[in-house]
């Protein structure tokens, strides 16, 4: 048997080497960058001989780490087929243990595995010049093992829940969240002073991650000196290897043993978000208003203008002399008052639509919260990555609880009285098609109410969070602390509130909504 699916991979590698010939230039291209990596690594890996033992260990713990979280996550995110599911496998009668046993072998001879096993040679050879002895051969082994079995255990999990194909909208989801971590830390880090030291934000860091099943094995070779740290790390790192390699064997069992329900195959045939959110109400309702989010104009030009707008704001405020750091923490604010400002109208977007909602009975708190979600998946990642990038400009990282805090209550909180809004003060705005910068005519409400309360309402109930942060800044960084839980409780308070009165006014006031698409539209 594992003659026969070594003989399997070989094949398909060659066959990479054998197929249209763009395919193969970019097979042929990846190799070579694949290559070109890991020998820089490798030889980076090498010049860490020469700083100290502390830096060496942090360096280690925190790339191994990385790397095993890495193979963990590369399955579900990029979406691709796994050409080693066991799956493949199930109409040969073979017996899952052996059949486990061999695709983790034959797993181990793929172009990533076999990157992770040179960079474990070159951590192995590193070590053992620094007298690590035989923790330096250990550490890495197991290192790769959990990396291997890591890859194997994800790609098996992700298409079990998500089937051998993704679609575009999850992968992007996917993506999203990644985004989310990734952004954050490397600004982070980046930011920090290294001078001719390690962090000590790094340091703690490392120490964290060595009692972890990502960096466990990893740290081996740095702590063979203490016998208690060693013993730790490797009970954590052979628990690591022993559980993850059941899981792997169950998983195998599984999907030999398991007929996949038929409904899967339905489900991939072009539904997009559909596919892709919750077969509820709210989830039906939160895939339409994703797909009129990022393929109608009218939404796309709100959303770029935003955070165009914002940043306008930074050029008067630095010509009349407000500091640049302080001038780095405005726009954030800006960007999360408008984008809770955004949805205040939403219904109005719909055009006829709303019909639908109406008339199929749908709930009122389906209804508000399925309109959210898009401003939602554009605001959160948005944030993600301008927070931090505002607090390294600042350059005082005491700052973030101050400035998380005020973006929270703009942005939930004007999201919790746009779902009041929508419903209870729409007016006309242009059709479907049309330019979005043409001004319909309105035989009704002009609108300034429902944009005023929006507005207004967001600005009041913020202030005792704005208050708390602009002592955070100008004076004593600790009442950061005092702004962000004030932020966060205003924010899911005013959303909680918001989307229940919205729910309310919804229902009570369908007839009113269906007579104001026919006027307006």
């Amino acid at each position: 048997m594992v003659a026969h699916v070594l003989r399997l991979r070989l094949a398909l590698l060659l066959g990479a080497l054998r197929g249209d010939p763009r395919e193969r230039v970019r097979t042929i291209l990846g190799l070579v960058a694949v290559v070109i990596g890991v020998a820089l690594v490798c030889v980076g890996i090498m010049h860490l001989g020469s700083l100290s033992d502390g830096a060496a260990f942090v360096v280690t713990v925190l790339s191994g780490s990385a790397i095993a979280l890495g193979y963990a996550f590369a399955a579900p995110v990029s979406g691709t087929s796994d050409q080693l599911d066991p799956r493949r496998f199930a109409t040969l009668g073979l017996s899952p243990r052996p059949l486990a046993a061999a695709i983790l072998l034959a797993g181990a001879i793929s172009v990533p595995m076999l990157a992770v096993a040179a960079v474990a040679v070159a951590l192995s050879a590193m070590w053992i010049g620094r007298g690590a002895g035989a923790a330096a051969v250990i550490g890495p082994v197991l290192g790769f093992l959990t990396c291997l079995l890591l890859a194997r255990v994800g790609a098996a999990v992700g298409a079990m829940v998500a089937g051998e194909r993704r679609s575009r909208e999850l992968i992007g989801m996917f993506l999203l969240a990644l985004l989310i971590v990734v952004v954050p830390v490397g600004v982070f880090v980046a930011s920090l002073e290294w001078g001719d030291r390690v962090p000590p934000q790094l340091e703690t860091a490392a120490d964290v991650l060595a009692w972890t099943p990502l960096g466990a094995a990893w740290s081996l070779p740095a702590v063979a000196g203490d016998a208690i740290a060693f013993a730790v790390s490797l009970g954590v790192a052979l628990l690591t290897v022993g559980l993850l390699a059941v899981a792997w064997f169950a998983l195998v069992n599984r999907a030999l043993t398991t007929i996949e329900r038929p409904v899967v195959e339905r489900e991939r045939g072009g539904m997009g978000w559909f596919a892709v959110m919750p077969a509820t109400p709210g989830g039906a309702i939160a895939a339409r208003s994703l797909i009129y989010w990022f393929r109608d104009r009218r939404y796309a030009v709100n959303v770029l203008v935003v955070p165009v707008a914002a940043m306008a704001t930074t050029v008067p405020l630095l010509i009349a002399g407000v500091p640049p750091e302080i001038v780095a923490l405005v726009p954030i604010p800006l960007i999360a008052l408008f984008f809770g400002w955004l949805p205040h109208n939403d219904v109005a977007y719909d055009s006829t639509a709303v019909w639908l909602h109406i008339a199929s009975g749908v709930r009122g708190v389906s209804d508000r919260i399925g309109r959210l979600v898009p401003i939602l998946l554009i605001g959160i990642p948005t944030f993600a990555v301008t927070v931090p990038l505002a607090i390294a400009v600042n350059g005082r990282w005491a700052h973030l609880p101050a400035l998380i805090g005020v973006t929270a209550t703009l942005f939930l909180s004007g999201l919790g009285l746009s779902s009041i809004s929508s419903v209870w003060r729409p007016y006309a705005v242009s059709r479907p098609g049309d330019s979005p910068f043409q001004q319909p005519q309105r035989t009704g409400s002009s609108g300034l109410a429902g944009q005023a309360f929006v507005m207004l309402g967001t600005l009041l109930v913020s202030i005792p969070t704005l208050w708390w942060a602009w002592i955070a800044v100008t004076a004593d960084p600790s009442y950061g602390v005092a702004a962000l839980v004030a932020g966060l409780t205003t924010g899911v308070l005013v959303l909680g509130v918001g989307l229940a009165v919205g729910a309310v006014l919804f229902e009570r006031r369908a007839g009113v909504l269906m007579e104001f698409v026919e006027a307006a539209y």
